[in-house]
């Protein structure tokens, strides 16, 4: 029998849960007591990879409506501790941490994992994901070579959950906007791409073999990379410069402007790659060139990339960006806005941001980031089309990994413009993928 409540049995009652709700209010606040009424709609988050650019990733999450990190993952100590205190800055609560992302994996109660983790993971990750059932959010580069983008794309369509990379300028307001003047003919044809970035990173040095420090699970850092010793100048950035683990800076940086080039002129596969450069101002254990020049070779149309690691000297007053020279004028676009040329380099049209553009800024926390994770929330949870799916974000990888092998053999490298396939080129085939160390062997 259905119980009837009088007015006064029903405003003690309210009375009741209101000064439940004013008792607790010292430990949940209004943003959090949100969060847990809406949780059969709240995307869950586990983050990989702490150090850098998972804080962009955190703050990002929590600019999005309804979400919540319930894990992060890393394998240094240091890091977690770090990290659970900005979790519970941004949220107000603390999130579970795990040493092991494989443990990350195995709860129920995520929904999409983000990856910031050195490149050597990012394949084996995002496709341990989504065998999972997690979406997933992969920073660049989301290969440490070409069949491993090839397998994820394999992946992702085999398992259904969505993978998004993180070149976050694809969800550029102004970026959208000038790309699609482009195209819509404000500069003519377009047919030359110019993307550049510049730093003044300093030397690693020569490293030392030593002890692996107590807060670093050093085997577990290294996965599926083949075996080396602990030196002390690679954890935790200058990974970056060593093969085993990194793709040097035209992975690092330069995925975002060449893929801006990419987008503007419509093309894909090159017919041909041809790089030179070097690693000419410091003597130490840097494995990469800090000068490069990089050209991609179309039909009717070019794209140059040219990274400079150790000189900080800038193009039109900006460390990073990329201009677009068409038959009838050109555009620059960076972070902060773009510029519109007449053939006679005339001024014709001006945006401007307030957002900061400073290419020695690893965290890059900003709007685009935050974009750019709402438009992989959105399409998770409404079916908006992702900006930068991975079919689509893993072309400018392939092709910038492509680039460090041409360099590498200093050679020119002819290619199949539908597969990406070296052609007539065995040697250079053979950087197509990688050994693994034992058990690490990628599985769809």
């Amino acid at each position: 029998m259905e119980k009837k409540f009088n007015r006064r049995e029903f405003v003690k009652t309210t009375s009741i849960i209101t000064a439940g709700l004013s008792l607790g209010a010292a430990s949940i606040s209004a943003k959090s007591y949100s969060r847990i009424m809406g949780a059969n709609e709240r995307m869950n988050f586990g983050i990989i990879g702490l150090h850098g650019r998972a804080g962009a990733h955190l703050s990002s999450i929590a600019a999005c409506k309804n979400t919540n990190v319930n894990y992060i993952c890393d394998v240094d100590k240091r890091e977690l501790v770090k990290f659970s205190n900005k979790v519970k800055d941004k949220f107000n609560y603390s999130a579970s941490e795990v040493k092991d992302f494989r443990k990350l994996l195995e709860s129920k109660d995520i929904d999409a994992i983000t990856i910031a983790t050195p490149e050597h993971w990012h394949t084996h990750m995002s496709i341990m994901g989504l065998q999972a059932g997690k979406h997933v959010y992969v920073e660049k580069p989301c290969s440490h070579n070409p069949r491993e983008g090839e397998l994820l794309v394999e992946a992702q369509k085999k398992y259904g959950k969505l993978v998004q990379l993180g070149n976050q300028q694809r969800s550029s307001p102004h970026t959208i906007k000038i790309i699609q003047k482009i195209k819509d003919g404000i500069i003519g044809e377009p047919y030359f791409g110019k993307a550049w970035y510049s730093n003044n990173r300093t030397s690693i040095g020569i490293g030392k073999e030593a002890p692996v420090p107590e807060y670093l699970d050093w085997e577990l850092w290294q996965g599926p990379a083949p075996r080396t010793a602990y030196k002390d100048n690679i954890h935790p950035y200058n990974w970056h410069w060593f093969w085993n683990w990194g793709t040097g800076e035209t992975l690092n940086n330069g995925t975002h402007e060449v893929d801006i080039c990419r987008w503007a002129l419509g093309v894909d596969i090159p017919n041909s790659i041809k790089s030179s450069g070097g690693r000419y101002h410091y003597k130490d254990d840097w494995e990469f060139y800090d000068t490069l020049i990089t050209s991609f070779e179309y039909d009717n149309k070019m794209i140059t990339w040219e990274g400079m690691s150790c000189n900080n000297k800038q193009y039109y007053g900006r460390g990073r960006g990329a201009t677009i020279h068409g038959t009838n004028g050109t555009v620059l676009i960076d972070r902060k806005g773009y510029q519109l040329f007449d053939l006679n380099d005339n001024l014709l049209e001006e945006y401007s941001t307030s957002e900061k553009n400073d290419t020695q800024d690893i965290l890059s926390m900003d709007s685009m980031t935050d974009l750019h994770f709402e438009n992989f929330i959105n399409a998770i949870r409404t079916g908006e089309k992702l900006r930068s799916p991975i079919n689509e974000g893993n072309v400018s990888v392939t092709i910038l990994q492509l680039s460090n092998i041409a360099w590498k053999l200093n050679r020119t490298l002819n290619l199949d413009k539908v597969t990406g396939h070296i052609l007539n080129d065995s040697e250079a085939m053979e950087y197509w993928g990688r050994e693994y160390e034992k058990g690490w062997e990628i599985k769809i």
